[in-house]
């Protein structure tokens, strides 16, 4: 079987500012923004250098879409933080289904 390389894990920190500024067509300002917030945290590399993975480049584009709506950063963090309270809350009702169907299984 063959490993897994970074680039196939969406949490790998592969890409720099620069890279990911020129991809998504934004300032490096704003992804400087963004990490002051604690909108869009990316890694750091040893020598300090903001390191993003293709999860925070999602994430970016995503709080772009909704600053391009006239939303404040203030707003898209505490956005950002129901959509993963909502996205964990669904993963628990899940595994309470799963446990629900397998006792019902059992008996």
């Amino acid at each position: 079987m063959m490993s897994k390389l970074p680039f196939d894990d969406e949490h790998a920190p592969l890409y720099s500012m620069s890279q990911v500024a020129s991809m998504l067509n934004v300032q490096q300002a704003y992804l400087r923004r963004l990490d002051q917030h604690d909108v869009v945290t990316p890694s750091r590399s040893e020598g300090g250098q903001r390191r993003y993975s293709r999860r925070d480049i999602m994430t970016v584009q995503h709080v772009t879409r909704m600053a391009d709506e006239g939303m404040t950063l203030i707003a898209i963090r505490r956005i950002l933080e129901l959509e993963h309270e909502v996205a964990r809350l669904r993963e628990q009702l899940a595994a309470a289904y799963a446990r629900l169907e397998q006792r019902e299984h059992d008996s």
